[in-house]
């Protein structure tokens, strides 16, 4: 009889504890440090100098905590599409990161030529890096980010625009 009530002991603390496991595992778990500050963001950039992808819509998706997508659309004239990949990194300040980054752009512009009367279309390529500041404010789903984002063009007219800042404002995702 002992020994019939031990053995009950025994399995009776081995599958509670197993019980106990999976109700654990079931739960909703805290966000580790290795999550991103959010998932996604949607919002405007504002930029200060005539860039091909200048005020644009920013879409941003992080892929892990240190790397994101961004992808911008410029409306208007030039239409054009970019894409960067950004390395974002901890400042001390809870919320704040720093980010650099590279990517490229395609963009369609019309241009009023002279000697034709005409309106032509081109079609621009290049190169864009990054760098910035990007803060994610605790309470709210609110995102703000202050860059540089200097583009190279490649295709159709070879330039240089260095004096591309931008300022950001993103409503956030998930976590």
């Amino acid at each position: 009889m002992k020994k019939n009530s031990i053995y009950s002991l025994i399995l009776a603390g081995i599958f509670s504890s197993q019980f106990a496991k999976a109700q654990e595992q079931a739960t909703i778990k805290e966000p580790t440090v290795d999550q991103p500050l959010y998932k996604m963001g949607i919002g405007i950039r504002l930029s200060s100098a005539p860039a091909m992808v200048n005020n644009s819509v920013s879409f941003k998706y992080f892929m892990n905590r240190k790397a994101a997508i961004e992808a911008l659309v410029s409306f208007g004239d030039p239409l054009a599409f970019g894409a960067l990949l950004e390395m974002h990194n901890q400042i001390g300040t809870p919320g704040l990161q720093w980010f650099y980054g590279a990517g490229g752009y395609l963009g369609f512009s019309k241009e009023y030529n002279p000697e034709k009367q005409i309106n032509e279309r081109n079609t621009y390529f290049g190169a864009q890096g990054v760098v910035g500041l990007d803060y994610k404010f605790e309470k709210i789903p609110l995102n703000l980010s202050l860059d540089w984002k200097p583009e190279l063009n490649l295709v159709s007219d070879i330039n240089f625009e260095p004096a591309a800042l931008g300022l950001t404002a993103r409503f956030t995702f998930g976590h």
